[in-house]
């Protein structure tokens, strides 16, 4: 890997195009390197992990809105979208859009924190919707999926978005236009002026994960692969971008980021070097914000230990800065005490996430979420009873670059009425490759089976694991087979322009 100084010139110093970050990534996204082994094993992985998510949320209000959308867009050849006949297609923009719905609507996909945080399962949809309309065969499929992860991954470890309130899908516009170029064997000089593009138009404000969380936080990574989508078309008819898009005087880091003098340093695969970003990147078991993965898994632990609940008279999560300030007190939110606050609130507050994962001893995608669930007298007393301190040796190993240190969980103490207490703490969920089970293709499998049963009929099943365990060496047409369809799948009635 090679670490790259970004900063901002000014317009007279005269930025070379080879020396900007856009072209550096456009440069990786060219390079035609094979793929090592583990790194098609996780693709494959990581394609059915998000077929899991998007079945289990088909019907859900906004993927299905999504989709309708999308079928007012038909093309031939197109791409399919979930649920729908695979021989009823859309244009790819839009197949990228219902998809990326489908698939981040429960929070449920793979993950990546460092400086910022990530769900580059999100490069999926766009990069896939494109192999299809184009024909694409699944052994170029698996490497631009390679390239989006790696160029998310490693913007993700050099700049921080959150600090500043953009929203983390500012790095997936270019990872994806990275991938689509990478599918395509686009030139360079395309793929670099798509990046800026994608970038360009994707960058908004961390409100979609403040205050009363929205369906808009399902549909902002869709949005951002449906502008890659858009942006490598428009750079391959020969159309420029904003240049120099994260360097220029009034670019990203001088207006957006940490300013003028700011620098950031990002790591890139060096020519000829192997794209391994995506063995970086973890999946959840839980539907949740990944930062409530492993304290889940911590409830569960401590809830069995625990006879009456109502004899609790405190709960403190230790843990880091992150957990604290976005799914934590810290965040300052009221709407995460509320029991009538949406299911996307729900999934953001780590108090009501611990509270029904101790009492329960378990978690469910649905029924951990149900309005029902949440207004239980006993739960809403437990619920308020927790708060989240940050504690700074969380929050350094959260921010570690050493794998075997790095931490997303935190200590939980628990204070009874009889003055007795209950300590323990979690680093890392049971499904992380460091964790008690890390997840490997029979996990992958079975939340696939799990999420689509009672949806899917298990012929369906059966054929698409069966074309997507084969990923690299199906063919183009077998690619476009690489969806799934839902019998008696309904329309919701919503109109709209289209």
């Amino acid at each position: 890997m090679i670490d790259h100084e970004v900063r901002t010139y000014k317009s007279s110093e005269n930025l070379a195009r080879e020396d900007q970050l856009a072209w550096k990534i456009a440069e990786v996204a060219a390079d035609d390197v094979a793929v090592d082994p583990a790194v098609e094993d996780m693709v494959i992985n990581r394609v059915i992990d998000n077929a899991s998510v998007a079945a289990a949320s088909v019907r859900r209000s906004a993927p299905t809105h999504a989709r309708e959308q999308a079928q007012t867009h038909p093309m031939k050849p197109g791409a399919p979208v979930f649920g729908l006949s695979l021989d009823e297609t859309v244009s790819p923009e839009w197949a990228a859009w219902a998809n990326g719905v489908a698939v981040r609507e429960l929070d449920f996909h793979d993950t990546f924190l460092a400086k910022e945080y990530s769900h580059p399962g999100d490069n999926i949809p766009p990069i896939l919707a494109v192999a299809q309309h184009k024909g694409i065969a699944g052994a170029d499929l698996v490497r631009g999926i390679a390239t989006g992860y790696e160029i998310q991954v490693d913007l993700v470890k050099g700049i921080c978005l959150h600090e500043h309130k953009i929203d983390h899908v500012a790095h997936l516009g270019p990872s994806a236009a990275a991938g689509i170029g990478t599918l395509l064997h686009l030139p360079t000089e395309v793929i670099f002026q798509a990046v800026q593009q994608a970038l360009h138009v994707t960058t908004a404000t961390r409100q979609s994960r403040k205050g009363e969380i929205s369906s808009w936080k399902a549909h902002a990574p869709a949005f951002a692969g449906k502008m890659a989508v858009e942006s490598v078309d428009r750079a391959m008819r020969g159309e420029g971008a904003p240049n120099p898009i994260y360097e220029g005087e009034d670019g990203v880091i001088a207006w957006l980021l940490s300013g003028p003098e700011a620098r950031y340093t990002v790591p890139l695969p060096a020519k000829g070097e192997v794209k391994r970003a995506i063995l970086d990147t973890y999946t959840k078991e839980h539907s949740a914000e990944y930062q409530a993965q492993a304290l889940i898994d911590l409830a569960r632990k401590i809830g069995a230990q625990i006879e009456d609940f109502s004899k609790i008279r405190k709960v403190t999560i230790h843990t880091s800065h992150h957990t604290h300030n976005v799914i934590g007190t810290g965040a300052n939110d009221p709407q995460k005490m509320d029991p009538k606050a949406s299911r996307e609130t729900l999934d953001h507050s780590i108090m009501y996430i611990f509270a029904v994962a101790m009492e329960d001893q378990a978690w469910h995608h649905e029924r951990s979420y149900a309005p029902e669930r949440a207004g239980r007298p006993e739960t809403v007393e437990l619920w308020h009873k927790i708060e989240t301190r940050e504690d700074p040796e969380w929050t350094r190993r959260y921010h570690s670059t050493d794998p075997d240190e790095m931490a997303f969980g935190g200590r939980v103490e628990i204070e009874f009425e009889d003055g007795s207490t209950l300590v323990d703490e979690l680093a890392v969920a049971d499904a992380h490759p460091n964790g008690a089970r890390p997840f490997a293709r029979e996990n992958y499998i079975e939340k696939f089976r799990t999420l689509a049963e009672g949806i899917i009929t298990e012929a369906e099943q059966n054929r698409f694991l069966d074309l997507a365990q084969n990923l690299s060496s199906l063919s183009g047409e077998e690619v476009r087979r690489l969806s799934f369809t839902v019998e008696g799948l309904a329309h919701s009635g919503s109109k709209g322009i289209f």
